[in-house]
C-alpha cells in the first residue's frame, strides 16, 4: 500500500510539473533560447582563441625553421673553415631547434584538426539557433491567436467582444453629442443669417454693398474728376 501511494505521488507531481511547463513554455522557450545564445557566444570565443593560437604557431614556427636554416648555413661555413668546434655546437643548437620545429608542427597540426571540428560544431549551433528562434516567433504568434480565439477569458482580462461593446457605445455617445451640438446651432442661429445666405446667393435685393458696387463708384468719381478738370 505504501508502495503505491509513493507511487501515486510521483505521478502526481510528475503530472504537475508537466502542467506547469505547458502553461509556461513559451516563458521556459525564451530562456532556454538566452542561455543556447549565450553557450554559441562563447563557442564563438573559443573558436577564436583557437585560431588566434594557431596562428601564433605558425609565427613560432616561421621563426624556428629560419633559426636552424641561418645556424646551418654557419655550420657548413665552419666546417670549411677547419673549425669543428663551432660547427659541433652549431649541430647541437640545431637539433634542439629541430626538436622545437617538431613539437610546432604537432601542436600546429592539432589546433587545425580543433579548429576544424569547431567550426563544424559551431556552424550547426548557428544553425539550430536560427530555426529556434524562428520557431519561437512563430509559437509566440501561435500563442496570441490562440488567446484572441478564446470565447470567455480570464475574468480580470478584457476581450475583443468587450473592447466592441465599449466602441459601440463610445461612438454612440459621440453621435448623440453632435446630434445635440447641431439642434442648438439651430435654435440659436438668427433668421437675419438665413436672409443674408439668401442674399450671397443672389436672391432678392442686396443690403450690404459688394465690391463691385465700390468698383462702379470708384470709377465715377475717376470719371467726375476727369470732366471738371477739361
Amino acid at each position: 500500500m505504501l508502495t503505491l501511494l509513493r507511487t501515486l505521488a510521483r505521478g502526481a507531481a510528475a503530472q504537475a510539473c508537466e502542467e506547469v511547463h505547458d502553461r509556461h513554455a513559451l516563458l521556459v522557450l525564451d530562456q532556454q533560447i538566452r542561455e543556447t545564445a549565450a553557450d554559441l557566444e562563447r563557442g564563438r570565443r573559443m573558436l577564436a582563441a583557437a585560431m588566434a593560437g594557431h596562428s601564433a604557431e605558425a609565427r613560432r614556427l616561421t621563426q624556428v625553421e629560419a633559426r636552424a636554416a641561418d645556424l646551418e648555413t654557419r655550420a657548413v661555413a665552419a666546417l670549411a673553415a677547419g673549425r669543428e668546434d663551432l660547427a659541433h655546437e652549431a649541430a647541437e643548437a640545431i637539433t634542439s631547434l629541430e626538436a622545437e620545429r617538431d613539437a610546432l608542427r604537432a601542436a600546429r597540426a592539432t589546433f587545425a584538426a580543433e579548429v576544424v571540428r569547431m567550426r563544424t560544431v559551431l556552424a550547426d549551433a548557428t544553425r539550430r539557433q536560427a530555426a529556434l528562434e524562428r520557431g519561437r516567433r512563430v509559437a509566440a504568434a501561435s500563442e496570441a491567436v490562440r488567446r484572441l480565439r478564446r470565447t470567455e477569458g480570464v475574468r480580470d482580462r478584457a476581450t475583443l467582444r468587450d473592447a466592441e461593446a465599449t466602441l459601440a457605445r463610445l461612438q454612440r455617445l459621440q453621435a448623440e453629442a453632435t446630434d445635440t451640438d447641431d439642434a442648438l446651432a439651430a435654435i440659436e442661429t438668427p433668421e437675419e443669417t438665413l436672409a443674408e445666405r439668401l442674399e450671397r446667393e443672389g436672391f432678392g435685393p442686396r443690403t450690404r454693398p459688394s465690391s463691385d458696387d465700390v468698383l462702379a463708384r470708384l470709377r465715377s468719381r475717376a470719371e467726375a474728376a476727369g470732366a471738371a478738370s477739361v
